[in-house]
C-alpha cells in the first residue's frame, strides 16, 4: 500500500481497491464491514463467495495515526461467524426498536432516555420466577405488567416517575409498593449488566419508597390466648354435632389446631407440607420428634419438632388410611372452613386465622417461660445469626427434653 489514503482503515461497507493494485494486476479481495460496540469487524470474501472469520478493529485503532497500515493495525482476534450473526441481529433489532420508538415518541435532543424491549423484560421475568413460590409469581406478573404499561420500553425520568405515582395510588400497603418498585430496580440492574450500559442503574433514584412517618407500636395488638385455642376446638366439635362437617373432617381440623398451637409451625410453609410418613416415623420413638426438612421450612432450615402427648394422640387419629407420601393435614379444606366461620377472638376485635396458632405458641411461651434457645430452634424464629449457622446443632432427644420441661403440663380442655 503505497499511498497514505490506501493505508487508512475502511469506514464504508466495502473496502475500495487501490489504483496501484490494479496496475500491478493484483486484485484486492472484497471486504465487508460490520459495526460492533467498540469498533468494527472486517471480513474478506473468499474465492467460493463465502466470508472468512474476520478480524476485529477497536475504536482506538480506527482513529490512530494516518500512516497506520492495514496489516499492522489489525488485531489477532477472530470471531466465529455464527456468533457474529447473532450479535448483528441483536444490534439491528435494537436499532430498529429505538428508531420506531423515537418516531412514535419524539423527544428533544437533550433528553436522557434509554430503551428496552419486551423480549428483555420477558427474559428477566423468566429468570426471576425460577424456584419461587406460587404466591410470589403473582407479584412478579403484576410488577412486569405495570412496568410495561407505564413505560412501553422507554426508561426516562418521566416514565419511571409516572410508574411510581401510579403504584402508590393503586396500592395502599407499603409492602405492595416495595414489591413492585424493588422489581423495577432489579430490572434496571439487569439491563445495566446485560447491555453493558451502567446508566440504566442510575434511574432507580426515581423509584424510591415514600418517606412516610409510621406509627411505632410497642407490641402487637393481636393477642392469642389459651382460651382462644380452646374456643376454636369447641367450634369444630359443635360444627360436627350440627352436621356441618363430618367426623373425619372434625378429627382433621382438631389435629391441625392442636399440632399448630403446641409446635408453632408455620401453617402454609410447613404444616401443609408434612407427610404421613414423617409422623409415622416420629411417633415410633420413646421421645417422639418430627424432623422437618429444609424444603418444608420458610427459612430453609431443617429442624426437629418435639411432639406433645396430646399432639401424638391427635395425629395418630388422622394417619389411618393415609399413604406415606400423602399430606398429613387437610390444609386447604381447613383454611376455607376457618374463613367462613369467622370465629371471634377474646382480646382484640377480629377473627381467628391459621397464623394465630404460631402466635399462640410464641406468646404462651412467654407465659410458661419457655427457654429462648429451644423456642427459637423449634419455631425457626430469628435463627439467621452466626451462632445458629456455625455452632448450634441440637440433638432430637435434648430438643424433646427441654421442650417438655416447659410444655409438659399444658393441656387443652374442650
Amino acid at each position: 500500500m503505497a499511498d497514505d489514503d490506501e493505508g487508512k482503515l475502511p469506514t464504508s461497507e466495502k473496502l475500495p481497491t487501490s489504483e496501484n493494485d490494479e496496475e500491478n494486476g493484483e486484485e484486492k479481495p472484497e471486504c465487508v464491514i460490520i459495526e460492533v460496540p467498540g469498533g468494527i469487524i472486517v471480513h474478506h470474501r473468499l474465492p467460493d463467495g463465502s466470508l472468512d472469520n474476520g478480524h476485529e478493529f477497536s475504536t482506538e485503532e480506527l482513529v490512530s495515526d494516518e500512516s497506520l497500515s492495514y496489516e499492522h493495525s489489525r488485531r489477532i482476534k477472530t470471531v466465529e461467524l455464527d456468533t457474529l450473526a447473532a450479535v448483528k441481529d441483536i444490534l439491528d433489532s435494537d436499532k430498529k426498536f429505538r428508531y420506531e420508538h423515537e418516531e412514535a415518541h419524539p423527544r428533544s435532543h437533550g433528553d436522557n432516555i434509554l430503551y428496552f424491549s419486551e423480549t428483555d423484560l420477558n427474559s428477566f421475568v423468566s429468570q426471576r420466577k425460577k424456584t419461587l413460590a406460587a404466591k410470589s409469581l403473582d407479584w412478579i406478573d403484576r410488577a412486569s405488567k405495570a412496568l410495561w404499561e407505564s413505560t412501553k420500553g422507554e426508561i426516562s425520568r418521566d416514565t419511571l416517575t409516572a410508574l411510581r405515582e401510579s403504584i402508590l395510588e393503586k396500592y395502599e400497603s407499603p409492602d405492595s409498593h416495595s414489591k413492585i418498585l424493588s422489581f423495577v430496580k432489579s430490572f434496571l440492574k439487569f439491563l445495566a449488566k446485560a447491555k453493558m450500559e451502567p446508566r440504566y442503574s442510575s434511574f432507580d433514584v426515581y423509584l424510591e419508597m415514600p418517606k412516610a412517618v409510621r406509627e411505632r407500636k410497642r407490641m402487637t395488638e393481636r393477642i392469642v390466648t389459651k382460651d382462644d385455642i380452646e374456643n376454636v376446638l369447641r367450634y369444630i366439635t359443635q360444627a360436627k354435632k350440627r352436621g356441618d362437617i363430618d367426623a373425619k373432617r372434625s378429627v382433621q381440623y382438631s389435629a391441625f389446631v392442636i399440632f399448630g398451637a403446641f409446635t408453632g409451625q408455620r401453617s402454609e410453609a410447613t404444616i401443609s407440607k408434612l407427610t404421613a410418613a414423617q409422623f409415622r416415623q416420629a411417633v415410633r420413638g420413646e421421645k417422639p420428634v418430627l424432623e422437618v426438612t429444609s424444603l418444608q421450612d420458610k427459612t430453609r432450615m431443617s429442624h426437629y419438632v418435639p411432639l406433645h402427648p396430646e399432639v401424638v394422640e391427635a395425629v395418630q387419629a388422622i394417619l389411618q388410611g393415609r399413604d406415606n407420601d400423602e399430606c398429613a393435614f387437610a390444609y386447604s379444606s381447613f383454611l376455607m372452613w376457618v374463613k367462613r366461620q369467622k370465629i371471634p377472638m377474646s382480646r382484640f376485635n377480629g377473627h381467628f386465622q391459621l397464623g394465630d396458632l404460631r402466635k399462640f405458641a410464641e406468646q404462651f411461651g412467654d407465659v410458661i417461660q419457655w427457654e429462648h434457645s429451644n423456642r427459637a430452634y423449634v419455631l425457626t424464629h430469628n435463627v439467621g445469626s452466626v451462632d445458629w449457622r456455625y455452632y448450634k446443632h441440637p440433638l432430637p432427644d435434648s430438643v424433646y427434653d427441654v421442650y417438655m420441661k416447659y410444655w409438659g403440663d399444658v393441656s387443652f380442655e374442650i
